[in-house]
């Protein structure tokens, strides 16, 4: 992609985040997705599953030089990355965002937040030992130049956590197909196909990963079968449990996945 136009969907995006400016077919798919999936993940505990996972990836972290990459305004995880690292930079393309980090950080040694492009090459950092990415990998259209710039920013044996939607099951992808030429962030959500997972296999060690959302998300449909509340979320316990093991071990499964976590080592030298 041409600077130019990268520079002017970064802008985009910005005003996307910054003002919420959706479109209705976009609002509505942000209600399925942001709402009614997420209340299916706090019931069951996956979200708290995929923090606890994300933490336990992360290691000792007091000698550890981290990025936050397209933070925003820091998630759950963000402000514990910033008070155990040895030190912490967020970067996200939202002045808003990054302002509203920067308060949080204000007393945190070591820790800070800068608007960027990680593309850019006014972002020349390096060294990372670990970069965090949760929701943004599949922000990046062209995955073959974010993977070598992941690979420049990571110091040898150096680890990335990510979190990033599949559209690899086959409802999703046809209501994504239908969906997409309405779709106000078209222009970068680019959900991972089977093709940018092998990428990210072929260039990374993938050390670890967990897939949630294959049967599970199916657990809504639940409210329609005649059995009590107890019995109804044990079975939607069930299924997540189903997807946490079978992903780890089975692609076939993991592309049945709605979102997928992966712990990945740089094998660069």
């Amino acid at each position: 992609m041409k600077p130019e136009e990268r520079i002017a969907i970064n802008k985009r995006q910005e005003e996307f985040y910054n003002r919420k400016n959706k479109n209705l077919p976009t609002r509505i798919w942000s209600y399925f997705r942001n709402g009614l999936l997420n209340r299916i993940k706090k019931g069951i505990g996956i979200e708290k599953d995929i923090y606890e996972l994300h933490k336990s990836w992360f290691g000792d972290l007091s000698d550890k030089k981290v990025l936050d990459l397209g933070c925003y305004m820091g998630n759950s995880l963000s402000i514990y990355l910033a008070e155990n690292s040895k030190s912490y930079l967020g970067i996200d393309l939202s002045g808003k965002g990054i302002a509203h980090l920067n308060r949080r950080l204000e007393k945190v040694k070591g820790a800070r937040a800068e608007v960027m492009d990680f593309l850019s090459d006014d972002f020349t950092e390096k060294d990372f030992d670990l970069i965090y990415a949760y929701g943004v990998l599949h922000h990046f259209k062209d995955v073959d130049e974010l993977i070598i710039r992941l690979q420049e920013k990571l110091r040898p044996g150096g680890i990335i956590v990510s979190h990033d939607p599949l559209q690899t099951s086959t409802p999703l992808r046809i209501l994504r197909t239908v969906y997409r030429p309405f779709q106000s962030d078209k222009d970068w959500e680019w959900p991972f196909s089977r093709k940018t997972y092998y990428k990210f296999e072929k260039a990374f060690e993938i050390q670890e990963r967990r897939g949630v959302l294959a049967k599970t998300k199916y657990a809504a449909l639940l409210g329609l079968v005649p059995i009590t509340e107890e019995k109804k979320l044990s079975k939607a316990k069930a299924w997540h449990q189903m997807d946490w093991e079978q992903s780890a071990i089975s692609d076939s499964y993991m592309f049945k996945c709605m979102h997928l976590s992966m712990l990945m080592r740089n094998k660069t030298t």
